[in-house]
């Protein structure tokens, strides 16, 4: 009953503005129906007058998560909650033909649940479950792929030749190769990561009452909503997500294969909540994989070294997504496969996919084609780079670094590297040090000029980059799936290496006054250029080219010895 102009808008309710105890939210407005309106040009309240943009917000949930009372799927306990925990063959390619559970149910509390080649021990504790499943015998039928963790970039490259296409092509690719004085032609490649999220794949699912209701750790709960009634022959509004905190996503919660095996179980047991929990070897043998690629790039520079006259690039294992920056080149080709069930695993996003792949590629094919003509990287990015709000981020990024670019390698062990996901810029910076008898590289400091438009909240946003950076150096320097046939070698974290905190350098982040460029999301840009620009650190170094990630010793020895014969 108060009249329009006396309400305003505060911390997500409307309120009586005379009388503040009177307020209601959205929500009670709402009342559960869908409102869809669609408005003509609406002007935003100027910046000046907002009063949470732009400024720094602490997190809400930061004290339940570092005093553990955040409770996250793993943590429920739903009265009769069982425990479930599934029978996996040992290797990929394989599955369940045959089993003998009498030893595991003579446990008591025991219960085996089977749907075709489906098959989950029950118990109300989840290690009595576990030992029960240890007790269970499989027997598998099927074909392992024939490959292995090295011979996994030539098999790449053979199954994608006959699905190559041309995605984008512009100019005359052979007259801008006559006319370039400097060619470089490199094939990159990088290994298969898991997403290595510290809470695997977690679900609580109960049936009851033609329902199904999942307490998940996903990223996406509509789409899990979608895949569970998929599974399950159910239509979509019987089942209900309820979203937990996720312990960790990068894309591999965007898919729920733990959720939907919740709920096949549930669906067999009425009624009963059942938790399905994986642990860090399912976690790792079953991931979405960050995708193998291999991307063979073959590029010219002219004599005055100001232009790119032609640049080819030919790409298996991921598409050709934001290979292309605000470059000038004058004749380009960029291919990628378009065949079906190219990897022997099942692979998904990983932060930014497939843009960090490429940009290795373009950002250390960059620096090398610089080197060969004796030019510093920097320069020859200011003569190349198309867009001004990218040639103002390089000239802060340098800037603030303190940096004066030289030809390399100089030495010093300081790479760059550009990258963009979809309208956010970023400039990395990075300085290594690399022991020559060991090939272990140190990652000393790192800076990355981040250009999102308007930031929101300036602390989270930081905190994104900072979180990109410290992945990324996992990434680059050595995460990688090790797998003979479908046999993944890597079940913890002890050969799994995520970084530690000693390999975490100083880092910095700066963000450019921006407020005119609308805000676009921070989660994928800064883990784009991070690779590429260690890997060009590396080179400044050393004068050795490292070309595949992660750059582990062993790949940096080699590198050294290449280095060193030519």
């Amino acid at each position: 009953g108060a009249p329009v102009s006396g309400l305003t808008l505060k911390d997500g309710a409307i309120w009586v503005k005379a009388a503040p105890e009177r307020r209601t939210s959205f929500g009670a407005l709402v009342q559960g129906r869908k409102l869809e309106r669609h408005l003509g040009k609406v002007k935003p309240k100027p910046l000046a007058d907002c009063t949470l943009i732009g400024r720094r917000v602490p997190r809400k949930d930061a004290l339940a998560k570092v005093t553990g009372a955040a409770k996250y799927a793993g943590d429920l306990r739903l009265p009769g909650t069982l425990h479930a925990c599934v029978l996996r063959p040992p290797a990929h390619g394989l599955t369940l033909a045959s089993a003998d559970s009498a030893a595991a149910e003579k446990i008591a509390g025991v219960r085996v649940v089977r749907d075709g080649a489906f098959l989950a021990v029950l118990h109300p504790q989840p290690d009595t479950a576990r030992r029960a499943l240890g007790l269970v015998k499989g027997r598998f039928e099927g074909t392992e792929p024939d490959v292995d963790d090295a011979r996994i970039y030539p098999y790449l490259v053979d199954k994608a030749a006959p699905g190559q296409r041309v995605v984008s092509s512009r100019g005359d690719l052979a007259a801008g190769e006559k006319r370039a004085a400097t060619v470089v032609e490199v094939e990159y490649r990088n290994a298969y990561e898991s997403h290595a999220t510290l809470e695997p794949h977690t679900c609580v699912a109960k049936w009851d009452a033609g329902r199904m209701t999942l307490w998940a750790s996903t990223q996406s709960p509509f789409v899990l909503r979608d895949e569970v009634a998929g599974a399950l022959k159910l239509a979509a509004d019987k089942v209900r997500v309820i979203a937990q905190y996720v312990g960790g996503g990068f894309g591999g919660k965007l898919v729920g294969p733990g959720s939907v095996e919740a709920a096949r179980v549930a669906l067999q047991v009425p009624g009963v909540p059942i938790q399905v929990s994986w642990n860090r070897e399912e976690d790792l043998f079953l991931d979405s994989y960050r995708p193998a690629a291999v991307v063979k790039l073959r590029g010219g520079l002219d004599a005055a070294r100001g232009a790119i006259t032609f640049w080819d690039s030919v790409v298996a294992g991921v598409s050709q997504g934001e290979a292309e920056f605000p470059y000038e080149m004058q004749a380009t080709r960029y291919q990628a496969s378009v065949t079906q069930g190219l990897h022997p695993f099942r692979v998904g996003a990983w932060r930014a996919p497939p843009a960090h792949t490429n940009a290795f590629a373009r950002e250390s094919h960059l620096d090398a084609l610089a080197a060969k003509a004796g030019i510093d990287p920097v320069t020859l990015r200011r003569r190349l780079i198309t867009d001004a709000r990218v040639l103002r981020l390089l000239d802060l990024a340098v800037a603030r670094f303190g940096w004066e670019p030289a030809p390399g390698p100089t030495g010093r062990g300081i790479g760059v590297a550009c990258g963009a996901w979809r309208q956010g810029f970023v400039v990395a910076l990075a300085q290594v040090t690399v022991d020559k008898a060991t090939g272990k590289v140190h990652t000393e400091r790192f800076l990355e000029a981040v250009d999102v438009g308007l930031v929101v909240n300036p602390d989270g946003a930081r905190q994104q980059v900072e979180g990109a950076i410290t992945m990324c150096i996992g990434q680059a320097l050595s995460e990688e799936i090790r797998f003979k046939g479908g046999r993944i070698l890597d079940k913890n974290f002890d050969t799994y290496l995520l970084p530690r905190f000693s390999s975490i350098p100083r880092i910095e982040v700066v963000f450019p006054e921006n407020a005119d460029v609308p805000t676009q999301g921070i989660g994928e840009p800064p883990v784009v250029p991070v690779a590429a620009a260690l890997a060009n650190a590396v080179f400044d170094a050393t004068g050795a080219r490292v070309t595949q990630v992660p750059f582990t010793p062993d790949r940096v020895l080699e590198a050294l010895k290449a280095a060193s014969a030519r």
